[in-house]
């Protein structure tokens, strides 16, 4: 199911596609009735052949006994008159291929406004005005300042380029008031997500600084800076032990063949690790210093 876009330029459906796979149980934030067991669920894109039938937004339960609700979502920015029948034909073929892993299904349609939804809706009047289909309309779940950030992260998506800013930057202030600093840095990578795809002429940097964001609270900047942390650890680590070879192996040298001169020792700790452990065996079998700069010849 190809999810299209509303705004030129805006891509939603990668928009909302990171969004719930950074976090499933956000789709669960604009239901009435969620599930008890929301966090466990793990979303999905299936696909159904013969006939071919791309599923995009499916919310898989976690595998128990008794099955669980399988939980289908649509993400519909652009006017489509047959979204229904191909929603229905759908995940009606999906759950008739899996009806053994679910207890039941549950569809969630998600719109900007009233006025995209597919007109001519009588055929399936039933269904939509059941508990099993959900219709979400965002103009209409209320302000950004009120709504909990995942879902208020969607409502961005829909809003005018300075309503947008303005409320970007709410979003972002919530979003280091409410969260730990790790979930409040995954709001903020997604935030800034959504408005380069919004501001189209703006660079990633530039939208930061639009909206104050200071590269230290970048994710970018949060996994280059521990990568380095790590690497500076590793470094650390291995540096210690190429002092300790280098170390070892001249006291070893010094008993086996004498006195190891400047040129002998300067060459000694250029070696790796590999090279030195290598050394250590190897001096076993020397006799005079000539064989030393014999192996150490062969090195270079």
């Amino acid at each position: 199911m190809v999810l299209v876009s509303w705004v030129p330029f805006m891509r939603r459906d990668s928009i909302f596609y990171h969004l719930f796979a950074q976090s499933p149980a956000v789709l669960f934030t604009l239901l009435d009735h969620p599930p008890a067991n929301a966090a466990a669920y793990r979303f999905d894109a299936v696909a159904v052949k013969e006939p071919k039938f791309e599923i995009d937004g499916v919310f898989l339960p976690p595998e128990t006994d008794p099955p669980g609700v399988v939980f289908f979502c649509e993400i519909q920015f652009q006017k489509d008159e047959q979204l229904y029948e191909r929603l229905f034909g759908e995940l009606f073929l999906y759950f008739y291929r899996n009806r053994s892993r679910f207890s039941d299904w549950q569809a969630v349609v998600i719109y900007p406004t009233r006025a995209i939804e597919q007109a001519r809706t009588t055929p399936y009047r039933a269904l939509l005005h059941s508990e099993q289909v959900h219709r979400v309309f965002l103009n209409e779940i209320g302000p950004v300042e009120t709504l909990p950030l995942s879902s208020a992260l969607m409502v961005l998506t829909t809003l005018a380029d300075q309503q947008a800013v303005d409320a970007a930057r709410l979003l972002l202030l919530r979003s280091q008031q409410e969260l730990p600093p790790a979930e409040s840095r995954a709001i903020i990578d997604m935030l800034i997500t959504i408005m380069v795809y919004k501001f189209t002429t703006l660079s990633r940097q530039e939208v930061e600084t639009m909206l104050g964001i200071s590269l230290q609270q970048t994710r970018v900047y949060q996994e280059a800076k521990e990568e380095g942390r790590q690497e500076g650890r590793q470094e650390g680590r291995q540096e210690g032990q190429v002092s300790e070879a280098i170390a070892l192996v001249l006291r070893l040298l010094g008993r086996r063949v004498g006195a190891v001169s400047d040129s002998q020792r300067s060459q000694i700790q250029g070696l790796s690790l590999a090279q030195l452990e290598t050394l250590g065996e190897a001096l076993l079998e020397f006799r005079s210093p000539d064989e030393l700069d014999q192996w150490l010849q062969h090195q270079q």
